[in-house]
């Protein structure tokens, strides 16, 4: 590993599959080392991965497969910014299409439980509009969204 710095994921037993997914599906995301038990230990078996190092969209992570006694929630998430609606589409889609979850205003969370934030640039140029009647319009259109549609946040953004 060459980053001074990364975030550990915890996962039970699926820190790999979750690695591959993210960088199957993420820009700028790939999977590094895989380090192996090398002995017997209480909760598995010489060969089980217990990390895996991988970086999603830029940042290196590592997942951890700690086992059951810790879930992912919405405290941590990664927020992906997008370019244009095709790219927001194909990324929600991909997380949701995954076995995970939708939920609000551009959050959703993977089959592991990782929230995410698939967020559309135009989203915080609308909501941080210097015209604050503009911006306010732009977000309530976001408060009623699951995935952001940016036809329909310009539109609110317009009046």
């Amino acid at each position: 590993m060459t980053s001074k710095n990364a975030i550990c994921l915890w996962y039970d037993g699926a820190a790999v599959e979750a690695a591959n997914f993210y960088a199957e599906t993420f820009p700028d995301s790939a999977v590094g080392t895989v380090l192996r038990a090398p002995g017997d230990y209480p909760a598995g078996k010489q060969g089980d991965v217990l990390t895996v190092e991988f970086t999603v969209a830029g940042i290196p992570c590592i997942g951890l497969n700690g086992g059951p006694e810790f879930k992912h929630n919405e405290a941590f998430s990664f927020q992906i910014a997008t370019d244009d609606q095709a790219e927001t589409d194909r990324l929600w889609n991909a997380v949701i299409g995954n076995g995970g979850q939708e939920s609000a205003c551009g959050w959703c969370k993977d089959r592991w439980g990782l929230s995410w934030q698939i967020t559309p640039r135009a989203l915080i140029a609308a909501i941080s509009d210097p015209d604050r009647a503009a911006a306010k319009r732009a977000f309530d259109a976001m408060m009623t969204m699951g995935k952001i549609d940016i036809a329909a946040i310009e539109a609110a953004r317009r009046g």
